[in-house]
């Protein structure tokens, strides 16, 4: 039986209207009067912390501890106000499927494994009241590579769970190829949903567990028995 079920936040839980872009955007003009590089990144599946760095590439700042906090200080002020003004919205299917995962007789516990810095997915998810939904997790501050954000969220779970925690007993959520790749780094099970970055049939190539267009197609009883 699952036990943890992780949850990428961009193109899975939320769709923000680009705010996560548009804030990059707004703190490299601010805080570092760089325009360059945004029209050739690209964000999906990646970290905020491998995005800052090859934004920072593209304009000749020096990717220092220092640049790196004077950035995300600044970013998460820019997130904040850009979702007020942004026409997002939470993915097809996801209230549903949180309310049901709730309501199972056993019912996991609910975590997140995003490239976001845990501010940023905070940010995010407050704005469309999913944040206290979600007790554990894994975030860009733990790690730039995702497949080692999976391994610290998979050491959080078991310090909530237990250390008899095995990855078996875990499902991954995600919406590129990223995230079944990490979900696979910790052993866990992943279900792929084509609501964000990548279309269902390039998630299917990855070879997840499961593999739906949108969370209305999948129960969370099939996940979790």
């Amino acid at each position: 039986m699952v036990r943890l079920v992780l949850f990428d936040v961009d193109g899975t839980l939320v769709h923000t209207g680009r705010a996560g872009s548009r804030a990059f955007a707004r703190t490299l003009a601010a805080e570092f009067n760089a325009h360059n590089g945004m029209e050739k990144v690209r964000f999906a599946g990646r970290t905020d912390f491998s995005l800052v760095r090859e934004l920072f590439a593209h304009n000749g700042i020096p990717a220092t501890p220092e640049n790196f906090q004077r950035f995300f200080e600044n970013y998460v002020f820019w997130l904040d106000q850009i979702l007020l003004q942004c026409n997002g919205e939470i993915c097809r299917g996801v209230t549903g499927f949180l309310n049901d995962l709730h309501a199972l007789p056993h019912p996991p516990t609910l975590g997140l494994l995003t490239g976001n810095i845990r501010l940023g997915a905070e940010i995010k998810l407050r704005h469309y009241g999913l944040w206290d939904l979600f007790t554990t997790g894994g975030f860009a501050n733990d790690h730039e590579d995702r497949d080692h954000i999976a391994a610290a969220a998979l050491g959080r779970g078991r310090r909530v769970l237990g250390e008899d925690l095995q990855p078996e007993e875990i499902v991954v959520v995600g919406d590129t190829p990223f995230d079944i790749r990490c979900g696979k780094f910790i052993g866990a099970r992943v279900l792929a949903v084509a609501t964000g970055g990548a279309k269902l049939e390039e998630l299917k190539n990855h070879s997840p567990d499961w593999a739906v267009e949108d969370l209305t197609r999948v129960t969370a009883r099939e996940i979790v028995e």
